[in-house]
């Protein structure tokens, strides 16, 4: 039950006036709820006289709790979530709608906190319930109590929306930032000077995933390890198969095999005692998934009988399908490369058994001469507001997305922009010709060296651009070591995808609340 501490008018009433997305207002209207809540008394924030980084990260998380409320981005947040969720929700009671309202609203808070300080579900559990400032800024510290999220909920907060819900939020972001004051209306997020987007700085870089170097024997090891800690769950249930052995057994075997594996390789007679050890591997792990295959289908035939929950069940399922559908495939691709000394095709190679949208990117960068993971693309404006993104699937040269990023920015995100600015990587004269016939200036670096000269000689603001494009590197840095992590937590690609989404909403709140801030500083000195 909602509690009021004081007077009704001192608690500010949040209302989203709630509609789909493409349908007008009046049709809007018609069709959809009020969606509103009452706000709890937040408690001011303590006076703590801390280093300069506590301060400045209080000041940053006081001015993006401005921008989510004068830029109307939780309410477009909140309107969104609704819209995909309507289904779900037609009929719903008005309590109902509150709490789904009021839980919109926190889930958007939560992730954006937990983007910016890089924590884990369970780390920023821990953090949310002893700091004063997350509390403050996730709206969960009333008068008489805290009522902090858990890490389940931060783990469900983080699926709320589709990617597709986080774009139409960013866009309105882009928007309120780069609008002008105008008269007696200010500029929507209290900026000085609004955000220029007339030109964009475009680089991709590799998001890593969370998997080791794939070595094919190492994919065995991993097999036997997902399949015997699943059958230990299983068995604890009292769903036993005869075995000659504790499942813990056949993984400390599988771990030997593996150490040899990797000792042998120092060996005069490397070769042959790498495919002896490799041919021992085979027959264990065999021997591994048939006791795997009987104790799974004990569990799907039993699986009431236990104090397991029906999700909990399919999750061990799901465990176990997905290492014994690739298990044969990985037991071959060991063979042809270690006994049979052929190679694999790239399409037919497994990196890993659990991230199966992972691509080899190999770009001879220092120290990461190949990474694994996904190509992540990514454009800014020279205030360093991140306007355009994608995660791809299906690795492309960087030449080939230029285009298709002028189009997003232009007809989707409707905006106008006037130069676009890039490294050797993007330059092609396709790109060259649709930048021209699109009137956008090219800033994109030429590949040979006497145009780059011509080119610098002639146009006099070229090498400024190409040396603010330099930034460029830094800003994918901060993106990924403060935002995205690098390797990225998430599992699986959609996960990563929208993780992105969230991390590029966030970073842009907080670039844009340090511009704020630099912004009022120069005023106050002026002044």
């Amino acid at each position: 039950m909602l509690k009021r501490h004081g007077p009704a008018k001192a608690v500010p009433c949040l209302r989203f006036e709630s509609y789909v997305f493409g349908v007008n207002k009046k049709t809007a209207a018609q069709t959809a709820p009020i969606l509103a809540y009452q706000t709890v008394l937040r408690p001011a924030l303590p006076c703590v006289y801390g280093p300069v980084e506590y301060r400045q990260m209080r000041e940053r998380f006081v001015e993006i709790d401005g921008l989510l409320e004068k830029g109307g981005i939780e309410n477009a947040f909140v309107r969104a979530a609704w819209s995909e969720h309507a289904c779900e929700l037609e009929g719903a009671s008005a309590k109902a709608l509150e709490r789904f309202t009021r839980t919109s609203a926190l889930a958007l808070r939560c992730n954006l906190a937990r983007a910016i300080t890089g924590l884990g579900f369970r780390d920023f559990a821990v953090r949310a319930a002893e700091s004063g400032v997350m509390q403050w800024f996730l709206r969960i510290s009333e008068v008489d109590r805290v009522k902090a999220p858990g890490k389940s909920s931060l783990e469900r907060f983080s699926k709320w929306v589709k990617e597709e819900t986080m774009s139409e939020v960013h866009l309105k972001l882009v928007k309120q930032a780069s609008k002008p004051a105008r008269g007696a209306a200010p500029q929507p997020l209290g900026l000085a000077e609004p955000v220029e987007i007339t030109e964009v700085f475009l680089d991709s870089t590799c998001l890593k995933a969370t998997l080791h170097f794939p070595v094919d024997w190492v994919l065995l090891r991993d097999a036997a390890r997902t399949l015997m800690k699943a059958t230990v769950l299983i068995r604890r249930e009292d769903l036993k198969q005869r075995m000659p052995q504790e499942p813990l057994r056949f993984l400390s075997d599988m771990n030997k095999l593996a150490m040899a594996m990797s000792a042998n390789r120092r060996r005069p007679d490397a070769k042959q005692q790498r495919k002896r050890t490799l041919r021992q591997m085979k027959r264990l792990e065999k021997k591994i998934a048939r006791h795997a295959r009987a104790h799974r289908d004990l569990l799907a035939a039993h699986w009431a009988q236990t104090e397991l929950s029906e999700k909990q069940a399919q999750a061990i399922l799901r465990r176990i399908d997905n290492v014994l559908t690739q298990l044969p495939a990985a037991i071959k691709q060991a063979h042809e490369r270690i006994i049979g000394g052929r190679q694999v095709a790239h399409a037919e190679k497994i990196l890993s058994l659990y991230e199966p949208q992972v691509e080899v990117l190999k770009r001879g960068k220092a120290g990461a001469e190949v990474e694994f993971g996904n190509k992540l693309w990514l454009g800014e404006t020279p205030d360093g507001l991140i306007v355009d993104w994608a995660l791809l699937d299906k690795s492309q040269t960087d030449s080939m997305l230029v285009q298709p990023c002028l189009k997003r920015l232009r007809q989707k995100m409707k905006i106008d922009i006037q130069q676009v600015w890039g490294d050797r990587g993007l330059f092609s004269k396709a790109n060259e010709k649709a930048l021209a016939g699109c009137g956008v200036k090219s800033g994109l670096c030429p590949r040979d060296p006497a145009e780059l000269q011509r080119r610098l000689a002639q146009d006099h603001g070229f090498r400024d651009g190409l040396r603010r494009r330099g930034g460029t590197e830094a800003r994918i840095a901060i993106f990924k070591a403060g935002f995205t992590g690098s390797p990225c937590r998430a599992k699986g690609f959609p996960a990563r995808s929208l993780t992105v989404a969230w991390a590029v909403l966030a970073h842009n709140l907080w670039v844009l609340a340090r511009l704020k801030l630099t912004q009022d500083r120069h005023a106050a000195q002026a002044a």
